[in-house]
């Protein structure tokens, strides 16, 4: 039986990620990256498809967590009949590695503990040949099969058909570390490291990286902990921002709603390059835009909604049958078809970022200016096609009128490079086609009679992307036209008061079958919009309501089942986490205080 996905937590290394459930299970781990088929994927399925459980045998036994203060290191708080159990558990960061650690520390009298460890490469496909070895003295244990090696250390495991398992008592004082290391298996096992040396470091990194962070407004906590996993998704070699850590988590438990979300998507990196750079940022902000020059390089043609971590084009999606999927749902995919549509908003949000990027103080240089002008082209050739949207439909192209006004940022922003930073371009000629779709927009993606922007063109249907008119500066928060957009959103896409995407049961354009939750990203762009139009005490309502939502050690997934009380989707998602960021920044901002950094859309919406 699958865990509730709220039951998670997330350690990482800034390449990786474990997921780790209240019951000591690591159910999640692709080594070495992110986008790697799993070694351990019990997420998915079951115990055999891959586990590595550490917990008292006490099956009264009890667990508290949390995150040491400002890190991505998770201390689980075991207390038993017999004593109390500490387990720390933590991925080293900066070494270059692949290592998961498990400190086991027995602080009051004495524990029983068994270990379970299940490796299953290549999403559980493969059961790799295991051998035991001794290593100066000590035991290890070895798993092989193809390019995938794994060595684990630590007390010594029994061979139980396919499964490795120990049992050994700790007394008040006694500490075990237990350790898992990947590498090439053509290439020589790394060897063991310091541990409580590697904690050390980790700890001080993650710490660093979060003093930056000084703003005392509210919702501090939920703010500096999405910052933190926005910098956990953030690929520490190359600059990509995964969507989440994970693949296949449903949108509709038991349904066919299961998406590949460990790819770098334009749209969510570009965001969150402007919550990093908001909060001062910059170092993080100018290694997602040298990643973006690289990725983009090429003909504007060929851009894509989404990459690899290190830029990859090619990520054709799969179904895999050796996962038979959470609680069910199947089918688990890899890869992602949706690299291949056209979602003619990406470039706005793309250059939406580098002006913020620029307006910050990072600098143009011989390539990353000429690059941007070559994404104009493109617009300037292109804003008039239909696309899949925002929301990546599987259904027919449709003229979206966010992804038109998304166009129209883009031009906004060429336009901005060269008025106010001296940059070169025929900005004439921008401005006259921004106009151009402007009026193209105010004509046929607003409808006059409902006093509401609208889905798509000819339609009647609104979407929760309309509420990121006024982020982007297309329009005041307080505009008559966005505050009817707001009205119509309350009364057709809100359930149980959190926001839907779009209405599932009426003109369904993705072609599947109806049943997602909330999404919570758009939920925290009704708070923003409430927080910029005056409307305080509801944006304050509902953010507390969303921050509740998050798990004891403040993650939050992709949507929200408000009856069931539980969270869905893959987890933790970047999108969600930037745009809780955003709407508290917000909040500040409209309760009189201010975050360090830009405001995304402010200096445009003055002017129009």
């Amino acid at each position: 039986m699958s865990r509730p996905i709220e039951d998670y937590a997330l350690v990482s290394d800034c390449r990786t990620g474990a997921l780790i459930a209240r019951d000591g299970s690591v159910d999640w781990l692709c080594l070495p990256r992110y986008d790697s088929p799993s070694t351990l994927g019990a997420l998915l399925g079951e115990p055999d498809h891959g586990r590595w459980l550490v917990a008292p045998t006490d099956p009264g036994a009890t667990a508290s967590r949390q995150y040491l203060d400002r890190t991505f290191v998770l201390v689980t708080t075991w207390s038993t009949a017999d004593g109390e159990l500490e387990v720390t558990d933590f991925m080293p960061h900066g070494d270059g590695r692949a290592d998961l650690i498990r400190r086991l520390r027995c602080t009051s009298g004495e524990v029983e503990v068994r270990e379970d460890l299940r490796v299953r490469f290549g999403y559980a496909a493969i059961v790799p040949w295991v051998r035991q070895v001794t290593e100066h003295g000590k035991p290890a244990l070895i798993a092989v099969a193809g390019p995938d090696a794994i060595v684990r250390r630590g007390p010594r495991l029994e061979a139980d058909q396919n499964t490795h398992v120990g049992t050994y008592r700790l007394r008040a004082g006694e500490t075990v570390f237990l350790s898992l290391t990947w590498y090439e298996s053509h290439l020589r096992d790394p060897g063991p490291i310091d541990e409580e040396l590697s904690l050390e470091k980790t700890v001080e990194w993650w710490r660093e990286w979060a003093s930056r962070y000084s703003h005392e407004g509210p919702y501090h906590d939920a703010v500096i902990r999405s910052l933190l996993v926005l910098r956990a998704l953030t690929h520490e070699a190359t600059g990509g921002i995964v969507a989440a850590a994970t693949t296949s988590l449903p949108e509709q438990f038991g349904g066919p709603r299961n998406w590949d979300y460990r790819f770098v998507w334009l749209r969510d990196a570009s965001l969150t390059l402007s919550a990093f750079l908001t909060h001062s940022y910059v170092s993080e902000a100018q290694a997602w835009r040298n990643w973006l020059l690289r990725a983009l390089a090429g003909d504007p043609a060929d851009v894509q909604t989404m990459y690899g971590l290190a830029g990859e084009r090619y990520l054709p999606e799969r179904k895999l049958d050796s996962l038979p999927g959470y609680q069910g749902s199947a089918p688990v995919r890899v890869g992602n078809a949706a690299y291949r549509q056209f979602q003619g908003d990406v470039i706005g949000e793309v250059m939406v970022a580098l002006a913020e990027a620029r307006d910050a103080g990072v600098n143009e240089d011989a390539f990353s200016w000429p690059l941007q002008r070559a994404l104009v082209k493109f617009v300037e050739d292109h804003w008039h096609r239909e696309d899949q949207g925002i929301w990546e439909v599987r259904g027919p192209k449709r003229a979206f009128t966010h992804s038109r006004v998304m166009m129209w940022a883009a031009l906004d922003r060429a336009v901005r490079a060269v008025r106010e930073h001296g940059l070169d371009g025929p900005v004439e000629r921008w401005e006259a086609l921004r106009d151009r779709i402007r009026a193209d927009i105010d004509a046929n993606g607003y409808d006059p009679e409902r006093n509401t922007f609208v889905q798509s063109y000819g339609s009647t249907a609104v979407d929760a992307a309309l509420l990121q008119l006024p982020q982007v500066g297309f329009c005041a928060p307080d505009d008559p036209r966005m505050l009817g957009t707001v009205a119509a959103i309350e009364q057709d896409l809100l359930f149980h008061g959190l926001v839907m995407r779009y209405r599932f049961d009426q003109d369904t354009i993705d072609e599947l079958p109806p049943g997602e939750h909330p999404f919570l990203p758009c939920s925290f762009w009704l708070v923003e919009q409430y927080a910029r139009s005056g409307r305080l005490d509801d944006a304050r309502k509902l953010m507390d309501r969303l921050v509740g939502y998050a798990n004891d050690v403040g993650m939050l997934a992709e949507e929200y089942d408000p009856v069931e009380h539980r969270q869905v989707g893959n987890t933790p998602q970047a999108l969600t986490h930037l745009a809780l960021v955003q709407a508290a920044d917000w909040i500040s901002r409209a309760s009189g205080e201010q975050p360090r950094g830009g405001r995304r859309g402010e200096a445009t919406q003055t002017r129009v």
